[in-house]
């Protein structure tokens, strides 16, 4: 492509702002979980209660989600590992980015299937969210799935930020960017857990059966 550094930044910068934005929330929503289906219902319910809040998807999230997505798989099949110019541990993480953005793709596609398709099909009640996560969290299979398309992504958007620092000029230096590498993979440890412990929650027999929402926000 002959505008294909533009391209990059693009996708560079919608997977940190619209896109990371997107799974930062999902992240923080789903933790809810972990306080008990009352109080997962009501953030559903309050972030469906935000004014224009399917323009807002549309605009915000699914658009440049589908654009970093469609883009980076470009990326990931031009992609050739280079042990030279960034050294063995960089390169690793290099191929894990490229790998981790595939399974993230394939798993958020099956993701929003199994809910928000379902919501807006209407086979699926906002309400009855949390039982349809604890139908998904029961099954030992589709658990592991699950946790594998949470690590990846939360790979996915930490070592992408590291990259996106570098090449916005930002971590210019080598110690800039090893404690960068740190900090980012540190973040990596937490959101993976935070979702790990929001699957588990979604065991809990208290999501198997009808909750009302709390009121409050």
């Amino acid at each position: 492509m002959g505008n294909s550094y533009y391209f990059r930044k693009i996708h560079s910068l919608l997977g940190v702002i619209p896109v990371g934005f997107f799974l930062i929330e999902h992240l923080l929503t789903n933790y809810e979980a972990t306080k008990g289906p009352a109080a997962f219902v009501d953030q559903i319910n309050w972030l469906n209660g935000l004014p224009l809040v399917l323009l807002l998807e549309i605009v915000g999230i699914w658009l440049p989600l589908l654009y970093h997505a469609v883009y980076g798989l470009y990326v990931a099949y031009q992609a050739r590992n280079n042990v030279s110019s960034y050294g063995y541990f960089r390169n690793q993480m290099f191929m894990l980015q490229r790998v981790t953005g595939v399974i993230t793709f394939l798993f958020v596609a099956w993701h929003l299937f199994e809910t928000r398709l379902q919501v807006a099909l209407g086979n699926v009640a906002h309400e009855d969210l949390g039982r349809t996560m604890h139908d998904i969290a029961t099954n030992p299979v589709i658990f592991t799935i699950y946790v594998i398309g949470v690590v990846s992504a939360s790979f996915h958007f930490c070592n992408g930020i590291w990259s996106f620092l570098v090449s916005w000029g930002i971590t210019v230096g080598p110690r800039a960017q090893r404690y960068s590498s740190i900090v980012w993979m540190a973040l990596f440890v937490v959101m993976s857990v935070m979702f790990i412990m929001s699957l588990v929650a979604f065991t809990g027999s208290e999501f198997s059966v009808p909750v009302e929402a709390h009121s409050g926000h």
